[in-house]
């Protein structure tokens, strides 16, 4: 790929760089009508008429069909071959227009999930639901038994078809939520929440609901107050969980499905280590170093979602032989690995994170594994394992490293055993990677880099690397995610200070001094090597005034 460089104005995205100016002038030099598809409604008839796969291939959308003549808009009119090559694919004559790429884009986007769920539902979706209690006896329940209403099967195939496309486009969480005249399906993908398919007539959201209901074991009647179920399927010969959440709005129920592909992550984590999870060499080498230690806590620090148990875990991996006991307690275990007890949580049956501490303690572990501290309890039994020669692994909820000790302090836990105990503090965020398959270079003028908290006269022509969107990406610009780190040695004058209750700023700066790198400088970090883009870091950590 040729590598251009495009500067790009002060308070414009790269992506909306003069782009319909540019269009608006590609159309006038070859003649073509421009069209707006910003307000395009999209017409599923003819859609059907096109594959999928042959849109995203050339970047094009049929708008609509005129005698023998099938009316596309592009981006590009000047590839007259592969205006030749479409029309000879699809068999009809081609008109073209000109519109944005990433209005084509966007467009595409929905336009492929709305066709694959009108139309490619019945094919290769027979996986079944499998209820907790059955799975150890192996007995599934097919979909298509759950119910034998004719009238039902449309949507049966559209939740079927929900979930498929969610696993086959790496989803996290499906959202489905209910607007006054509407319905949307979302995806969580890498993060971030985008549009699954077209919006669905609000007439159907009751049914929907209640098939995903049926599918959890929750009561179909009650529609007012929330529901929390989960449901198993088997795919592609391996079992997936979905955790359901139903919640009542004031349009009606929302739900949010949470994928938990268990069997597929542990064959992953079987191998991870944590030079895959995006530490700097520096970190990586000062952390290793203190999960290696004989006794002590590590403690990993951020918000849901930011990748803490998967770093947790590329530890235990590191770290694990046969020569020691490894046992975890967490709320739910999401993924299994072969060597490690581990145990889930459950409240409903008194086993909580502090009943369950106790109780690994008596089993003799040499390393143990606390999914989260909420509680003093749970942090004192922790901070007395960690004195008394454990090695404790833990994660807790803070913003960064100083909030940490602060945290803790106020859930009554006493200064000096605290930090007597612990060997480290981990705060991390994820960051989404840009996409190798549409990457390009831009640049930023001065005013953009100042309002981002950066130097212009270090950062002023630098080539940041960012995507443009493809169907490797879903249009978005962004493939995966990598960590950016904080870490705090608790070194004696950091000690010191903490018992001394000096302020967090004071910690702050003697850290700095020490030679501590915070998030935002790990965030800048990936943007120098290209991981990632101004803004998904600014999007992510706070922006500091240049220094």
């Amino acid at each position: 790929m040729a590598d251009t460089t495009i500067s790009v104005p002060i308070g414009q995205s790269v992506n909306g760089l003069d782009e319909r100016a540019q269009a608006e002038a590609l159309a006038a030099r070859y003649r073509a009508e421009f069209v707006d598809l910003k307000n395009f409604k999209i017409q599923h008839d003819l859609l059907r008429t096109v594959p999928v796969e042959l849109m995203f291939r050339y970047n094009f959308v049929p708008i609509e069909q005129v005698a023998d003549a099938m009316v596309i808009a592009v981006s590009d009119p000047s590839r007259l071959m592969v205006l030749d090559e479409i029309a000879g694919l699809l068999g009809h004559r081609i008109i073209a227009r000109v519109a944005t790429l990433s209005q084509i884009t966007d467009l595409l986007k929905k336009t492929e999930q709305s066709q694959r769920v009108l139309d490619e539902a019945s094919e290769g979706l027979t996986f079944d639901v499998v209820g907790a209690e059955d799975a150890a006896e192996d007995e599934s329940i097919s979909i298509e038994k759950l119910t034998s209403d004719e009238d039902i099967s449309p949507i049966i195939r559209l939740v079927d078809t929900t979930i498929f496309t969610a696993l086959e486009r790496r989803a996290s969480d499906i959202h489905i939520e209910t607007y006054d005249d509407s319905l949307h399906v979302k995806y969580r993908i890498d993060g971030v929440l985008q549009e699954a398919m077209a919006p669905i007539a609000r007439e159907h959201h009751t049914t929907i609901l209640s098939r995903i209901k049926i599918m959890s074991e929750l009561d179909i009647a009650e529609r007012r107050v929330p529901q929390d179920g989960r449901f198993r399927v088997r795919y592609k010969s391996r079992l997936i969980d979905f955790r359901v959440s139903i919640m009542p709005t004031v349009h009606g129920e929302n739900a949010v499905l949470r994928v938990l592909d268990k069997e597929s992550m542990s064959e992953k984590f079987r191998h991870l280590t944590l030079d895959v999870v995006g530490f700097a060499e520096e970190d990586l080498r000062r952390f290793r170093r203190y999960i290696r230690e004989p006794y002590g806590m590590v403690l990993v620090t951020g918000p849901t979602g930011s990748g803490k148990t998967t770093t947790l875990y590329a530890a235990l991996n590191e770290i694990k032989s046969d020569e020691d006991k490894i046992i975890t307690i967490e709320d739910p275990v999401e993924y299994q690995i072969r060597g490690i007890t581990q145990i889930p949580v459950n409240e409903k049956k008194g086993l909580t994170f502090a009943r369950g501490l106790r109780s690994i303690l008596r089993h003799d572990p040499d390393k143990i594994l606390v999914g989260e501290i909420r509680d003093q309890e749970t942090a004192q039994i922790a901070i007395n394992s960690a004195l008394t020669g454990h090695l404790v692994f833990t994660t807790v909820h803070a913003n960064n490293v100083v909030d940490v000790l602060g945290r803790f302090l106020n859930m009554g836990v006493e200064a000096y055993n605290f930090v007597s105990a612990l060997n480290c503090i981990l705060a991390q965020r994820l960051v989404r990677t840009v996409c190798e398959h549409c990457v390009r270079n831009v640049s930023y003028p001065d005013e953009v880099l100042i309002a981002s908290g950066m130097d212009p006269a270090e950062w002023r022509g630098f080539a940041f690397r960012e995507g443009i969107g493809c169907i490797e990406c879903g249009g978005t610009g962004y493939r995966g995610r990598t960590a950016i780190h904080e870490l705090l040695d608790l070194t004696d004058p950091i000690r010191e200070l903490i018992l001394d209750k000096k302020p967090t700023s004071e910690i702050r700066k003697l850290a700095q001094k020490e030679g501590m790198s915070f998030l935002r400088e790990s965030a800048l970090d990936r943007v120098r090597r290209g991981l990632t883009t101004l803004k998904e870091i600014n999007k992510v950590t706070f922006i500091e005034a240049s220094r």
